[in-house]
């Protein structure tokens, strides 16, 4: 379709893309074609997409697509998914003049194709009860059987296919990640919250570090109007004894836990540090984990909940 050379082809049961080429991150708008087997996947990728910030359209008619791409403006839309597949079918026909709009109009695109095999298919079709698309009063294979004939050329042409036959969901949005990012965009997302027991537990909190082990600042005068942001008290907290040795220590146990999130496709994680009020102790130390963190690799962002309350 984009007359480049010939797609790249995902090995069965290998998660991750390494041969996929990254899609540009430019200042020109990015379009992406998802098209494929019935059943093999669209819906789940384009989840994922949507998670990445992409605007996703499923099932948009093709003579719709240049106008709606033309509406993508700067500070806008920079990224649209369009979802294609055999319930439109005038789609395939109007493809080669959808092509050659977006081409004259200098417009990034690519298509990928998601396939599987036939034995998979008719097992996911028969496992939701829900009948193939063009299976009319026929079976699931006649089904399957005229869509692969219909889609034959285009996934010929596809820039990515990526066959769904051995993975499962978690290895599926890895695979579509890589393929659209390069792995940019795979890294799990921290968010290190601090907070004060007397106000709650975070209600978002994937863990909890209760950090009252060490001696509040509160009860000394010239830090009691201070918060852990400030020198004095994070140079207080840091150098109590356990303090450091905690930070490493715990940031050494979330390891297997952030890296088993990625494996299980888990993109966001909180991580709250507490003690009683939430000012001095977990302010501290919530901003040294993050350090801790950062200079590990990973991604991630300080709050501080209760940080100004009374």
């Amino acid at each position: 379709m984009t007359g480049e050379p010939p797609p790249t082809t995902v090995p069965t049961g290998i998660p991750a893309l390494e041969a996929a080429t990254p899609a540009p991150r430019t200042e020109l708008p990015e379009v992406l074609l998802i098209t494929g087997m019935s059943g093999a996947g669209r819906t789940r990728a384009a989840a994922v997409l949507e998670d990445l910030g992409w605007y996703v359209v499923d099932n948009l008619p093709a003579q719709l697509l240049p106008q709606l791409v033309g509406m993508m403006t700067p500070g806008g839309v920079q990224r649209l998914a369009a979802v294609v597949d055999v319930r439109g079918r005038e789609f395939f026909a109007d493809l080669s003049a959808v092509a050659d709009s977006l081409r004259s109009a200098s417009i990034t695109y690519r298509t990928m194709f998601l396939d599987a095999s036939d034995q998979v298919l008719v097992q996911r079709f028969e496992t939701v009860r829900r009948p193939h698309p063009l299976q009319g009063d026929g079976r699931i294979l006649d089904g399957i059987a005229q869509e692969r004939a219909l889609l034959t050329s285009i996934r010929e042409r596809a820039d990515v296919v990526i066959d769904t036959t051995d993975l499962n969901v978690h290895e599926l949005a890895h695979t579509v990640r890589s393929a659209v990012t390069g792995g940019d965009e795979d890294a799990l997302r921290i968010n290190v919250v601090s907070f004060g027991f007397k106000y709650g537990l975070p209600l978002d909190a994937d863990h909890v570090a209760d950090v009252r082990f060490l001696a509040n600042p509160y009860w000394v005068t010239e830090l009691r109007h201070l918060t852990g942001r400030d020198e004095p008290v994070r140079d207080y907290v840091l150098g109590l004894d356990g303090a450091q040795t905690f930070v490493g220590r715990y940031a050494d146990a979330l390891e297997p836990v952030l890296a088993g999130y990625v494996q299980e496709d888990k993109r966001y994680a909180t991580l709250a540090v507490g003690c009683t009020g939430g000012k001095h102790r977990s302010v501290a130390l919530s901003e040294a984990l993050a350090a801790e963190l950062r200079g590990r690799g990973h991604r991630v962002v300080v709050s501080h909940r209760d940080l100004g309350r009374e």
